[in-house]
């Protein structure tokens, strides 16, 4: 070890050292000449400074501003997709079931003659059309005008927070909502021997299934009460904060951890949350335009306020699914998968040996539940007094079996272009001397790939 006398010395001769070397730089002859340095030599060499950008690095960083900016086109891809299948479950409801109902109905006739029993879809039929029905006559009797302007009483805050209770429990009446109408179909359709197992009867299931979609058919109702009087108020203070509402949801979205299976999900959601508003707005506009005698005048500002509400939206999901993608590392193609499970479901649904309707499966995949809507449009375009209702009825029914052919129409155009399918014989195995049906009947062959 070194004293302390000498390691202050060495420390010093070092500090020279390194102090001689920064004043000096190499020269053309090897020796160090001395240089002064300046604020103009700094200057110049931070203007003249050349680097090089590294090319790994900055492609990445390019191809993710490419990826940010597409999410919205995939994701408006499978919107677009999923909306016509949930507007088909809807218009199914509405054009389909009676026809089906009726059918069911006379061959429940015949059975009690003796004729012949009736199959697992008729009975579900029955069944579906008995809850329309019923949750449509009841819905009848709640006079509407009376509650729009209990609503336009209230203050803007409390339509506000109102407003969001009622989406809160819309969407959990939509999550459970489909086990109750598949427990009552179950039971309904459940082979002989396994009935011992069930706790609760036909008809106690049929009521519990009938006072959910009049529940939600209420509260549907309730939300669009809440949105004509947002829409239809001089002061626009309450539709604007309705609509800032839907910034609040990138808070508690964008900075969450996702998985595909995750994203798949709120995708799911965000489908059937644009169908329900296109339904309210058009359940509003009917009703604001009966009350206005169908002047062309209030139509126009009715339907700027209506799209402001609809483009909210919208910008909304493009600005969500793009940060949630861009922080989970995403890739976009995974829209193109979650539209190709979609496609497989309508399908398989299309089988003469399908497991299950094509608005069931909608129903789970989307989490959409056409029934308590189905039963707010029929309240909204029958009440009027019976001479009238006649006619509106009639004029319903013309209007939705042309639309239901139209939607058939576009249907097959969507699929014919998104997707081909090939559908195979079913494969058949012995299970305990049972003979069971594969339940994957459906084969994809191939994907015509979207233009870029």
């Amino acid at each position: 070890f070194q004293s302390g006398g000498d390691s202050d010395v060495a420390a010093d001769v070092q500090l020279e050292d390194v102090k001689q070397c920064s004043e000096t730089r190499p020269g053309t002859n090897g020796s160090r000449k001395a240089k002064k340095r300046s604020l103009w030599s700094y200057l110049h060499k931070e203007v003249r400074r050349g680097y090089q950008l590294e090319e790994q690095r900055y492609e990445k960083r390019r191809a993710k501003f490419y990826a940010f900016f597409r999410i919205p086109r995939e994701l408006e891809r499978f919107v677009g997709y999923g909306f016509l299948q949930c507007a088909d479950a809807f218009l199914s409801v509405l054009t389909l079931l009676p026809v089906r109902f009726a059918l069911a109905a006379g061959l429940l006739g015949a059975r009690l003659v003796g004729r012949r029993r009736l199959q697992p879809a008729e009975s579900c039929d029955l069944l579906k059309g008995l809850v329309l029905l019923g949750t449509w006559l009841l819905a009848s009797q709640v006079d509407t005008s009376m509650l729009y302007h209990i609503v336009k009483s209230q203050s803007v805050i409390k339509l506000y927070i109102f407003f969001n209770m009622l989406e809160v429990a819309d969407k959990l009446f939509s999550s459970f909502g489909q086990d109750i109408l598949d427990a009552l179909l179950w039971t309904a359709t459940e082979p002989e021997p396994r009935r011992a197992r069930r706790r609760l009867g036909l008809l106690a299931h049929l009521m519990l299934a009938m006072a959910y979609v009049l529940l939600h058919c209420l509260l549907v109702m309730l939300q669009a009460t809440t949105l004509s009087v947002a829409i239809n108020s001089q002061n626009k203070a309450l539709l604007t904060i309705m609509m800032s509402n839907n910034f609040v949801e990138l808070k508690g979205m964008v900075f969450k951890k996702f998985a595909k299976n995750n994203l798949f999900q709120m995708a799911c959601s965000d489908v059937r949350e644009r169908f329900h508003y296109v339904v309210l707005l058009l359940v509003v506009i009917v009703q604001t335009m009966r009350e206005y005698s169908w002047r062309h005048e209030q139509l126009w500002s009715l339907l700027c306020d209506c799209l402001l509400v609809l483009v909210a939206e919208v910008l909304v999901d493009w600005v969500k699914h793009a940060f949630v993608t861009r922080f989970n590392a995403i890739s976009w193609q995974v829209y193109r998968e979650y539209l190709t499970s979609l496609a497989y479901d309508l399908a398989s649904s299309k089988l003469h040996t399908a497991p299950s309707d094509h608005g069931d499966l909608v129903s789970r995949r989307l989490g959409f539940t056409p029934l308590p809507l189905a039963a707010l449009v029929l309240r909204v375009m029958a009440w009027p007094p019976c001479s009238v209702r006649l006619a509106l009825l009639t004029y319903v029914w013309c209007v939705t079996v042309l639309t239901a052919s139209y939607h058939f129409a576009a249907k097959e155009l969507v699929k014919g272009s998104l997707i081909s399918f090939f559908f195979v014989t079913p494969a058949q195995t012995f299970c305990d001397k049972e003979i069971s049906t594969a339940s994957c009947h459906c084969v994809i062959i191939t994907w015509q790939k979207m233009p870029s």
